[in-house]
């Protein structure tokens, strides 16, 4: 499976706005928590899990996301691609990271905040993967 994402969309009146994601089937879900980093400079890099899913959605702000599909956990090749996605706070957009992929978190403007949504509770098992920052060549 490859990350993608899952369509949101908002509706105004004289009330307000309403955000929602009618094709986001959240049953996997088992643990949620907001990620805000301290400043537009500072990149959370490189982090993921062979066994675990991620579902992120900016719920403040917008956010840019580079995911590496990764090929060997123990010793990764230091020249794999990644794609990027940019998710904002317009639209419930919900970027589905599957299994397999590490991360890189930036904000884009200031005070974002981004919803992280993962498939295995705290503790449940033992799947965190981290690489120095500049351990994939850019």
């Amino acid at each position: 499976m490859r990350p993608k994402i899952i369509e949101g969309k908002r509706h105004s009146d004289h009330r307000g706005t309403l955000f929602y994601n009618n094709d986001f089937d959240v049953s996997e879900v088992k643990r949620i928590y907001v990620i805000e980093n301290e400043n537009n400079e500072v990149l959370r890099r490189w982090q993921g899990h062979k066994v675990e899913q991620r579902w992120f959605s900016a719920i403040k702000g917008k956010v840019k996301i580079e995911l590496i599909k990764i090929d060997n956990w123990n010793k990764p090749s230091h020249k794999l691609k990644s794609i990027s996605f940019v998710i904002d706070d317009k639209e419930l957009k919900i970027l589905y990271v599957p299994a397999g992929y590490v991360s890189s978190i930036q904000s884009i403007e200031d005070g974002s905040k981004l919803l992280v949504m993962a498939d295995y509770l705290l503790g449940e098992i033992n799947d965190d993967y981290k690489f120095e920052s500049n351990y994939f060549e850019r």
